[in-house]
């Protein structure tokens, strides 16, 4: 059996959700507010029997509008349903458990439990009387916090709600649920014998190599019979030491009991004196943990460790402790059937390494049935990790909507499905599954973008962390693998707006004989339709998600553009920003940015190009053009964009020209200069948060002193997916 549903109606954040669950580990992730704690808080209310289950009036939604708390008074209703596990062990006690609460007979039997926190009928009128004076939502809820919240009830029914069957406490007792909040704190005294939960958890484990023992090898009354034994020599053996304290306390004892008859305690003949006996459970209060290391012989308590070790021991003795509680030969009838460990935010004292060791641990005592569900609410990009996509349940608060998503479920059934499934759960290692956490995501092509996005983010006006937007390289071309875990028209999708940065990289394939599409450039693209197809990696995705309710695709859609290094340099032409340290054939197209400024002639700039087979495709393609769409400017651009593209080092180049970008915002603008505007280029157009560029013939920009802010162009396809996804 496990808790396979929950729905939420009228709860904190949750106005009406269905969550659910599987049997054995649900890792809960999601931004801050998205709910986490406020569900693991709905489970507790019908599950956890030392829980107070009387709410205030912050624990109800506030979507209600006035003039639905004026028709009829606010109510939180929480429904969890117990499905019966698969290959469940016919002679478990879990049926006889929820058999007053079954709502399916068939295998796989469900059944229902659901809390309702209301007012009762007998207050309703009174309550439409008072709520018709409220003028805004502000007064209604001071209204019934102040004169009908004390008037409030709750209830607990099994099986079909509309009954009202109330749920019998004896099988709700049979629930064991514990329950580590994020701000937890080890007492001090926890690792010692005196701590009632350390207690019962020595006595279960004493003798445990007689209680462990095979019933087929040894039965019940013969282990007792031995335990029996062991007590009474333990108790001999403490008489003994008895025996010999109160020798060595005779005349200390007179002494002390001298004062007793000077200040008359021996009125009546009566005698004061010590005895007394010690079993093994009396000794449990000497015992305290010690932490040893194979080191060293050096042995010190476990308190003077730190927070983040004592929690991992804590959640130990815990999880022992529930053993303890489901043992039915141990207490009998009293023995919990069904016990559920939630932890929030695990990774709060955790360090990295120990948070994917620790959710090991969880699943390894999952399979011992020590535990038969667990529920984990977090943060960490390092548990995410460690568990399957199956295992996540995302939440996700949309401007106060709550929305759930399971990426396990979001991959087609198909073989390119699956395999896109199996594509992304190796890719979401510690560093990329914050896609699952962020608010929003740009997916980008490589590194280079990763880097760079962030800071022309900046130059358009925008600081992505302000919008909690995560940029996620996939590796080349594989968007559609992760698109599925997004894509809002799936009902098991997480619907966040997602951003994609995508190369047009044009290519080209021989008509006859062609082996496959081979890049090209764009001044190549459709220029020889007789021998070769041609074809481009943007334009088909755009079209499709042109319209798409929350993701959309963005490139260099225009026919003069290839890559994002591509086009930053066709925008940047009158500057030498781009120019970085690790550049190679740096001198080559510094002189290509000074040739192209001066305005010599395209023969000038090829004349200029080494002597490489690279260079000369550049050259043949270029000379070969006979496109009037493009200008003589217009190649002479595509000659030092081609030459910059090669040029590229993807992660040296990207870092150091991040760096140089992020000095230059620091940079002041010239007085001299006129404020910001917004320019468009001839070919394509483009954001400048600086100063209008040079232009061609007025001297090389790469002369111009550094002692101002250099201007900078952002590729307008860039500026668009910025401007619509901080939307």
């Amino acid at each position: 059996m496990y808790i396979s549903k929950i729905s939420i109606k009228g709860f904190r954040n949750f106005p009406d959700n269905t969550i659910e669950f599987n049997d054995g580990v649900n890792v809960i992730i999601g931004h801050n507010n998205a709910g986490k704690t406020s569900l693991l808080k709905a489970l507790g209310l019908i599950i956890d029997n030392d829980e107070a289950r009387r709410l205030e009036i912050d624990d109800f939604s506030k979507q209600s509008s006035l003039a639905e708390l004026q028709a009829q008074p606010p109510k939180v209703t929480i429904q969890l349903i117990l499905k019966e596990s698969l290959n469940e062990d016919p002679n478990s006690d879990d049926l006889v458990m929820v058999s007053n609460w079954l709502t399916n007979l068939q295998k796989p039997y469900d059944a229902a439990l659901t809390y309702v926190f209301s007012l009762p009928l007998d207050k309703l009128s009174d309550y439409q009387q008072a709520l018709t004076h409220a003028t805004d939502k502000d007064t209604a809820w001071f209204t019934i916090k102040h004169e009908f919240l004390r008037f409030y009830t709750y209830r607990i029914y099994g099986g079909d709600p509309s009954l009202q069957t109330v749920a019998d406490s004896d099988s709700l007792q049979k629930f064991d649920f514990q329950f580590l909040n994020a701000i937890r704190d080890v007492e001090r005294d926890m690792f010692t014998g005196r701590n009632t939960m350390l207690r019962e958890v020595f006595d279960f484990f004493m003798d445990y190599d007689i209680k462990s023992v095979d019933d087929s090898l040894k039965n019940k009354l013969q282990k007792q019979e031995e335990i029996k034994t062991l007590r009474t020599q333990f108790s001999t053996k403490a008489d003994e030491l008895l025996q010999v304290l109160h020798t060595r306390m005779h005349e200390g004892k007179q002494q002390i009991l001298s004062y007793a008859k000077q200040t008359g305690a021996t009125f009546n003949n009566a005698k004061p004196d010590f005895a007394g006996s010690l079993s093994d459970v009396d000794f449990y209060s000497a015992l305290k943990l010690i932490i040893g290391y194979d080191h060293n012989d050096i042995k010190i308590p476990a308190t003077h460790n730190g927070l983040g070790y004592n929690n991992l021991i804590f959640m130990s003795l815990l999880l022992a402790k529930m053993q303890v509680n489901a043992d039915g030969n141990y207490l009998g009838g009293n023995a919990k059937v069904f016990p559920v460990l939630a932890i929030e935010e695990p990774e709060a004292h955790l360090h990295p390494s120990m948070q994917y060791k620790f959710l090991k641990f969880l699943k390894e005592n999952k399979e011992s049935r020590k535990v038969r569900q667990v529920f984990v609410t977090t943060h960490s990009t390092q548990i995410t990790s460690a568990v399957s996509l199956d295992e996540i349940i995302c939440l996700h608060n949309d401007c106060g909507v709550i929305h759930v998503g399971y990426p396990g479920k979001t991959f087609p059934a198909t073989d390119a499905g699956q395999n896109a499934k199996t594509y992304v759960q190796r890719y979401l290692d510690a560093t990329r599954s914050d896609m699952l956490f962020a608010q929003k995501v740009i997916f980008v092509e490589g590194m280079a973008e990763q880097l760079l996005v962030p800071t022309l983010a900046k130059y358009c006006g925008k600081e992505l962390e302000d919008h909690h937007i995560a940029i996620i390289p996939v590796g080349g071309r594989f968007f559609d693998n992760f698109l599925h875990m997004f894509d809002k028209n799936n009902s098991f999708a997480i619907p966040k707006k997602v951003a994609c940065l995508k190369d047009r990289d044009p290519e080209r394939q021989k008509i006859i004989g062609g082996r496959g599409f081979t890049k090209c450039y764009p001044y190549s693209f459709n220029q020889d339709t007789a021998n070769f197809t041609y074809k481009d990696h943007i334009s088909d995705k755009i079209t499709t998600y042109n319209g798409h309710p929350n993701i959309q695709f963005f490139g260099q859609d225009h026919p003069k553009g290839k890559t994002f290094e591509y086009e930053l340099c066709l925008e940047n032409i009158y500057s030498d920003i781009l120019i970085t340290d690790s550049i190679s054939n740096r001198s080559e197209i510094l002189e290509l940015l000074n040739l192209y400024n001066q305005n010599k002639t395209l023969q000038d700039l090829l004349t200029e190009l080494r002597a490489s087979g690279a260079n000369q495709e550049i050259e043949t393609a270029i000379t070969s053009l006979t496109d009037p769409s493009w200008t003589e400017d217009d190649k002479k651009k595509a000659v030092v964009a081609s030459r910059y593209l090669a040029s590229v080092g993807k992660g040296e180049n990207a870092l150091e020209l991040a760096e140089k970008l992020e000095k230059n915002l620091l940079l002041p603008i010239s007085v001299t200069m006129p404020p910001p505007v917004a320019t468009t280029a001839t070919n394509t157009s483009s954001t400048v948060l600086s100063t209008p560029p040079a232009t061609p013939g007025t001297g090389p920009a790469v002369a111009q002193s550094v002692s101002h802010r250099l201007d900078f162009k952002v590729p307008s396809y860039i500026q668009d997916a910025i401007t619509w996804i901080c939307q």
